[in-house]
């Protein structure tokens, strides 16, 4: 079952009350009550959709939920402001007059997808890896990576942060000097792909995310932003909902698809396959 129960000081954040530490600090000043309790302890945590809370006797009321896709270009931070003074996703959120925030991060140089919500609960189901949600990425990296390097993307490559999760790898065609590969992933580490291609020896020359789950970036153009149809929010919705263990990585594959370059992986001998569970 999903945790309905948040932190309070989070709770009132996203209702627009005050930021979480201006939220903190009229916790502590005992202007917050929890079905009429004044609540003084910052670890309190309520469910904003079965208790009532209020601020100096006037009810929190949660805002209703949203969700926008974004085009991400490149030299844009995913962050809400950026002490370097670059463009960030905030002032895209702020010149939408919308109360949101990022679902993950694209890092500077990276463009594509960003989804966009005020929906806490989604938020972290999307981006926890026990949840396994799929996230696909087109690269370009600099070389022709050989059948080795690719099975280990696919198999988990060791980082400074552990090995990563199985993915799934896709030649999409070959340059002089460049190949393209898609890859899809079920976590979501700091510079995850730019760092296993780096691991390989096939440094990334572009990236850019292409669907998260079930949510597509289409024909989005580069810094703009939508508002999700019914459809793709439910859809969304449905694979957070579903039970972790349901949605566990399958294994990493390989697969080439120009007519030179054909490869997939071999399927265990039925001595070695296990029954299923």
């Amino acid at each position: 079952m999903m945790e309905s129960k948040e932190r309070l000081q989070k709770i009132l954040s996203r209702a627009g009350i005050a930021s979480r530490r201006a939220s903190e600090e009229m916790i502590r000043e005992g202007r917050v009550r929890l079905n009429g309790k004044v609540v003084s302890e910052l670890g309190t945590r309520a469910d904003p959709a079965n208790d009532r809370i209020t601020v100096d006797g006037r009810p929190v009321l949660q805002p209703e939920p949203k969700y926008f896709a974004y085009h991400k270009p490149t030299g844009v931070v995913s962050t809400m402001s950026d002490p370097e003074g670059r463009p960030s996703i905030g002032d895209v959120i702020r010149a939408a007059h919308r109360q949101l925030f990022p679902v993950g991060r694209l890092d500077f140089e990276s463009s594509g997808l960003v989804l966009l919500t005020n929906d806490g609960d989604l938020a972290q189901r999307l981006t926890h890896p026990r949840y396994g949600v799929p996230k696909v990425y087109r690269v370009k990296v600099r070389g022709r990576p050989g059948e080795r390097a690719l099975a280990r993307l696919a198999r988990g490559v060791r980082l400074d942060d552990g090995r990563t999760l199985p993915a799934d790898v896709l030649v999409e065609g070959e340059l002089d000097r460049k190949t393209r590969l898609v890859i899809t992933i079920h976590e979501g580490r700091h510079r995850q792909i730019r760092r296993m291609c780096e691991a390989v020896g096939y440094p990334v020359d572009r990236l850019s995310r292409v669907s998260i789950g079930p949510l597509k970036l289409g024909r989005l153009p580069a810094g703009h932003i939508r508002e999700l149809t019914m459809l793709e929010a439910e859809a969304l919705l449905r694979i957070v909902n579903q039970p972790a263990a349901t949605k566990a990585p399958p294994p990493g594959g390989v697969r080439w698809t120009s007519s030179a370059r054909q490869h997939k992986p071999r399927p265990a001998s039925p001595k070695a396959q296990k029954p299923p569970t």
